[in-house]
């Protein structure tokens, strides 16, 4: 049994915990109760600590202290969800705990999980039972117990996750809408996949990904400093997959022209497809050819004289294992220096679909974040966003209610900007509160004015269903047309039209003076205005106004006012 850990096992528990999640964030995104596509949980908390193993991998820490705090700071500003920040903010109360620490035995371990849990039951204005959190709680609960009568580490991780999983158990008779569904919690489930994977590491269990026994090192290691790259007659290691276009493609015409511009090449294929590998000066030359046999789907090049000076001089050696990195450096260097204030107020909002975006540009929105339903932006990307707006107070317009605790976590974190996250849960509660924004007010009018213009805002939204289920009485089938107001099921039918015109009969539509119908990505011109001549028909009075949004997911955003 391990009795303690260092900073580079924690490092290597938080990597194997994220590779752990990885490997099982398509069951965790299953356990979604409600027929709407938005399973996005597991993929939310894969993600999100994801930018904790990608911290891990490229630093090394002195103390288990400073590797928490390391993982954390990623944690945070990688969080994506609620699930996303709520597990951020149990590693930043689990890293507030062992701050001093040099290495961590089991008692540091069940102080740290109470720690995490009090940090996320602060954070959350309504916590509900029968979630990560009643998960966690449980689960740190019974760890402080066990580490009374054994300070060994791997031990009290152990218990910690034998009573989550009884707590994870019991979830589905916490939580009504996990009742009706059958299913336990998401969040606890993807919690307890996290902690199984750090416990895995402790154990030395391989990486989920990880299927492959690693070659044995050779006795003799190259002399790389006696490799000349002028030796290398074509520079770029190219490979590539294509998808052919007919089963029986001749590929003997593309094998002789790669031959002239490379060498090393081999063609592996089946009836579906075909891999290249090749050396070659010109990879465009070879990929613009090897499409002329069908669709090219995948591509990696490498320059090998790059790599072959990189080994001479004892560097690391670039590779497309590297691109995620890179990708992340270019990200950051790309990142628009803070803006300084030019005026009084900013606003950042959250939205999908260019027709949307165009309308909050118009509205006078400075920053626009790319996210929404199955989207959740992470807090960094909100906080780009907010650090770009030229202005001492930024408005945040969150607009799903799964994106304003990413939202809110970026108050702490903009020292030179005060910013307000106004509560809007769709996106018509964030036009309405931009159009009743005065640049002229005071920031208490500005803020009242916003909040109760988002208030009086009904929303309703027609999807589909992902699958069969069932919900509060409803049987639903899977490509059943799906009506919601204010996130609450309104009804199904086969029939969009039908399911249109009923909803335009309901009550908060019949008393409305303004109706926006936004229509999305998959709505055509003519299918829009037959929608907005049913509710024109439906509701005599009311204003109606149709709106090309391009939002995906939802076919149709519908504000009543």
């Amino acid at each position: 049994m391990v009795q303690n850990i260092d900073a580079a096992a924690f490092q290597r528990m938080v990597i194997h915990a994220a590779a752990a999640i990885n490997a099982q964030k398509q069951p965790i995104n299953d356990l979604n109760v409600f027929p709407v596509p938005d399973g996005d949980t597991g993929t939310n908390m894969s993600l999100t600590i994801g930018a904790a193993a990608a911290e891990m991998k490229k630093n090394r820490y002195e103390s288990v202290g400073q590797a928490a705090q390391g993982a954390a700071s990623a944690l945070l500003r990688g969080a994506r969800g609620n699930s996303g920040v709520i597990l951020s903010l149990l590693f930043r109360g689990f890293a507030k705990a062992i701050k001093e620490k040099e290495s961590m035995d089991g008692r540091d371990l069940a102080i740290a999980l109470d720690f995490g849990v009090s940090a996320a039951y602060k954070a959350v204005m309504k916590p509900a039972e029968g979630t990560i959190l009643t998960v966690s709680r449980l689960a740190a609960a019974r760890a402080a117990g066990f580490a009374r009568e054994n300070n060994d580490l791997e031990s009290v991780l152990e218990a910690a996750i034998q009573e989550g999983q009884l707590a994870l158990a019991d979830t589905i008779n916490q939580n009504p809408v996990l009742k009706k569904a059958g299913v336990v919690d998401a969040g606890g489930k993807g919690f307890l996949i996290i902690l199984q994977g750090m416990l895995d590491e402790l154990r030395g269990l391989p990486l989920p990904e990880d299927t492959e026994t690693p070659a044995a090192a050779p006795a003799d290691k190259a002399d790389f400093e006696t490799m000349s790259a002028e030796e290398i007659t074509f520079a770029f290691d190219t490979v590539f997959i294509v998808r052919k276009r007919t089963a029986d493609a001749d590929l003997e015409p593309l094998r002789q022209y790669l031959s002239r511009i490379g060498d090393s090449l081999v063609i592996g294929e089946d009836d579906e497809a075909f891999k290249v590998h090749v050396h070659t000066n010109t990879p465009g030359e070879a990929l613009n050819e090897s499409q002329k046999y069908g669709v090219l789907e995948l591509a990696k090049i490498e320059n090998m004289r790059t790599q072959a000076e990189d080994l001479a001089a004892g560097r690391h050696v670039q590779s497309t294992d590297d691109l995620e990195r890179v990708e992340a450096e270019l990200e950051q260097n790309a990142r628009p220096a803070k803006a300084a204030p030019e005026k009084t107020f900013g606003y950042v909002a959250v939205c999908a679909g260019q027709g949307l975006e165009a309308v909050f540009r118009d509205l006078g929105v400075d920053g626009l974040v790319g996210g929404g339903q199955t989207m959740n932006p992470s807090t960094e990307d909100i906080l780009r966003e907010i650090d770009a707006t030229p202005a001492e107070i930024v408005y945040v317009l969150p607009n799903n209610k799964n994106i304003i605790m990413a939202a809110q976590q970026c108050i702490p974190l903009c020292e030179d900007k005060k910013v307000v996250v106004l509560g809007t849960k769709t996106v018509p509660q964030g036009i309405s509160a931009m159009l009743a924004a005065d640049p002229d007010a005071s920031e208490e009018d500005n803020t009242a004015a916003m909040n109760d213009a988002f208030s009086r805002v009904h929303t309703s939204e027609i999807t589909y269903a992902a699958r069969d289920s069932d919900f509060d009485g409803f049987a639903i089938r899977q490509g059943d047309y799906l009506a919601l107001e204010e996130h609450q099921l309104f009804g199904t039918d086969q029939d969009l039209e039908t399911l249109l015109t009923r909803l335009a009969h309901s009550d908060s539509h019949q008393q409305a003076e303004f109706i926006s119908i936004f229509y999305g990505e998959d709505v055509d011109q003519a299918q829009a205005k037959r929608t907005e001549e049913i509710f024109t028909n439906a509701c005599p009075n009311a204003e109606v106004n149709l709106i090309a949004g391009g939002q995906p997911v939802y076919y149709y955003m519908i504000s009543a006012e």
